[in-house]
């Protein structure tokens, strides 16, 4: 399966094993933007799989109202740069439900896929990352996966956590790889960092596409460098895996974070602090980060603002050298 392909499966998988599941958001009727609802309504009816009224804060706040009464609402944002107009019903609604009534009610069954980062002509409102807006969200959890394998665990993870969980796709890769995903069912525990490679000399860190790009920065500082890098998938971003990112960061002694998002208050900002904090004896040189510039996302200039390799490998050079 490709990436939009082991979506459905899930979401298929979901609506199949739960009775209470609904999917709901633009377009999904008819199999979304991206076709990561195509047959759903077919074969699970229109009171199942249905279209939203174009509004964010109606779709989450729909969904919030369905999953304190029992459901488990699946709700699809048509692009993460529009998702701000649901803000306000993520962060003071969803994320505190169950904290404000004492546990005595939640929506944890909530689930808000979106799409995000980068596609290539995606200019300023189909490109952003999103990601730390979100991390700020005590009450929510977070994703983002690389592949269709870990779309599809992730994903199954999130539908069935009892908390409400922001689920986050790279749209490049919607169609870019193919994997060999189980068409069964399974799940890829939340808050659980990945060690996609082992290494010595340096720590790599990203998640979504950006993973993809730092495993080619490692074969290349393998290949023509003959530096060891170990590279890290957070996928989760909140609550993240401390633990992994730690304990390889006081083994390299060297650390690079890289992501799409603008640098200043970027997710990486907030590794970077946890690392000089707890691992501060153990590192050889001052944290590096390769991120998106302050800027709004740009257009033409789309391959000078995005983090590449060719950033990240100066960046790994200037760690091997400090």
């Amino acid at each position: 399966m490709n990436f939009f392909q082991s979506i459905t499966s899930a979401l298929d998988i979901c609506l199949e094993k739960d009775s209470t599941a609904v999917i709901f958001g633009e377009d999904v009727a008819f199999g979304g933007v991206f076709r990561c609802t195509v047959g759903l309504r077919d074969k699970y009816g229109a009171d199942r799989v249905f279209n939203s009224p174009l509004s964010e804060q109606g779709i989450v706040a729909f969904g919030i109202g369905m999953a304190v009464a029992g459901s488990t609402a699946i709700a699809e944002i048509q692009f993460a740069d529009y998702i701000f107009p649901a803000f306000d019903q993520l962060r003071n609604e969803a994320a505190m439900f169950r904290y404000r009534t004492g546990n005595l009610f939640d929506c944890g069954s909530l689930t808000v896929r979106t799409p995000c980062m980068a596609v290539g002509h995606g200019a300023l409102y189909h490109s952003q990352s999103v990601e730390a807006f979100f991390a700020h969200c005590p009450g929510l959890k977070v994703v983002i996966p690389r592949g269709p394998i870990q779309a599809k665990g992730l994903l199954l993870a999130c539908m069935r956590d009892p908390n409400p969980c922001v689920f986050f796709e790279p749209k490049i890769l919607y169609r870019a790889a193919i994997e060999d995903v189980p068409t069964g069912d399974y799940e890829i525990p939340l808050s659980k960092a990945e060690v996609m490679l082992e290494g010595t000399d340096v720590t790599l860190i990203g998640w979504g596409t950006q993973v993809h790009v730092l495993r080619e920065v490692a074969e290349m500082a393998q290949d023509k460098f003959n530096i060891s890098c170990e590279l890290i998938d957070l996928r989760t971003i909140l609550p993240w895996d401390k633990d992994t990112i730690l304990n390889s960061a006081a083994k390299t002694g060297r650390v690079l974070i890289s992501h799409e998002a603008p640098m200043t208050m970027g997710f990486a900002a907030e590794i970077a602090t946890t690392i000089q904090s707890e691992c501060f004896l153990n590192l050889e040189a001052p944290i590096e980060r390769v991120c998106g510039y302050d800027t709004p996302f740009p257009h033409v200039f789309e391959p000078f603002y995005m983090p590449d390799k060719w950033q990240c490998m100066t960046a790994i050079k200037k760690l091997l050298n400090y």
